[in-house]
């Protein structure tokens, strides 16, 4: 051996030795305290999160967390495609104002992720209760971006396929979803989220795509079923409850669920047996950006909204099943939500279905509904 080899050979083992040190000191070193990151956020006086428009979610996250740690937070809400042009607009002009955005993966995997406007989120999770695998459904922090460490998934609940309204609609009309949607007494009888909007139209024709036949069936239900085709939840499930249309796909969900407590003739279809149950994320993605104003705040929350106490807070505003397994889910969300252990589900926030899937089916259906 040369004594060139001899002086690599000892260069190496010299640095694998002082990786293995600082691999041993970082592992050894005692988690903080929420103490002790409260104070370091407090410094900073406040945090800001980008979140979605919904009302009981703002109305809790950001006092309950004030409440906890006395950091104020400014809470944005709105769509993930408002908050995208938002940021764009800002960072072209030297501005960083968000600290966290929680949003519906679409927004992420397309947007705030290849546009590199994201650190990674996995090395501010440091509490325990957080990083220990137990307290996960899947034995660990479930981060679907392919380095698996920019988007930590906090949400996964099973969504629904459609809603009935049952004066109309009857089991034997049911017996699978595509004799249901295709059935010739339905056309022009069903009310669906528009397909060529980026987020709930689009993701739901994706779903169909992947699922139910392809090109062919999209062209069967959105063409020659002739559905009326809305991009507002609240009017679908308006038409679903008055029978004007007594299938819709795409409404709101939270008051769907309202109305059938109240004793509205309604029913969200969660399973069928020619297709798969799906699973979905909702606005239960979150993400560090860069450039962060305030990343001690920043950090204290990615913690606490993913610890058992933080997520259930936003869980049971948002009516969202979590990712966590020390939640007691059945206290408060109906059961049909909550996806079962051992059952093989449909993912529609399966990263390569979101960032490849959904966009070309997106195009598909605008060159369709011309």
């Amino acid at each position: 051996m040369t004594g060139s080899m001899r002086l690599f050979g000892k260069m190496v083992t010299a640095g694998a030795l002082a990786l293995l040190s600082w691999t041993s000191l970082a592992q050894a070193q005692p988690a903080p305290t929420w103490d002790e990151l409260a104070a370091a956020a407090r410094r900073e006086g406040t945090l800001v999160v980008i979140g979605p428009a919904h009302q009981e979610v703002r109305r809790v996250l950001g006092p309950a967390f004030k409440k906890r740690f006395g950091v104020e937070m400014e809470y944005l809400g709105g769509s993930g495609g408002a908050a995208a042009s938002r940021l764009r607009s800002e960072r072209s002009a030297g501005l960083y104002t968000a600290d966290i955005g929680l949003a519906a993966i679409q927004t992420l995997a397309t947007v705030f992720y290849p546009e590199k406007m994201l650190d990674p989120i996995k090395p501010l999770l440091v509490m325990p209760e957080v990083v220990d695998g137990k307290n996960w459904k899947r034995g660990e922090l479930w981060f679907p971006d392919p380095e698996g460490q920019y988007v930590l998934r906090l949400f996964s609940y099973m969504g629904e396929m459609f809603t009935v309204n049952t004066d109309y609609v009857k089991p034997e009309d049911m017996r699978t979803a595509r004799d249901l949607l295709l059935n010739p007494k339905w056309k022009g009888k069903i009310a669906v989220h528009d397909p060529r909007s980026s987020g709930t139209g689009s993701n739901i024709a994706a779903q169909f795509y992947a699922q139910m036949g392809g090109e062919d069936f999209l062209r069967k239900f959105y063409v020659d079923q002739k559905p009326m085709i809305s991009t507002n939840e609240r009017q679908i499930t308006d038409w679903l409850l008055r029978g004007t249309y007594p299938i819709a796909i795409g409404g709101d969900a939270s008051e769907v669920e309202k109305m059938r407590k109240e004793g509205m003739p309604v029913l969200a279809v969660f399973d069928m047996p020619d297709v798969k149950s799906v699973i979905t994320g909702g606005n239960g993605t979150i993400v560090l950006f860069n450039k962060a104003p305030h990343p001690n705040a920043a950090k204290l929350f990615v913690n606490w909204i993913a610890s058992k106490e933080g997520l259930e807070i936003y869980s049971r505003a948002s009516k969202r099943a979590t990712a966590r397994n020390d939640i007691d889910e059945d206290s408060y969300l109906p059961p049909e939500t909550i996806p079962r252990a051992g059952v093989e589900y449909f993912d529609s926030y399966d990263w390569e279905f979101s960032v490849e899937t959904k966009g070309m089916v997106r195009r598909l259906m605008e060159k369709m509904l011309r």
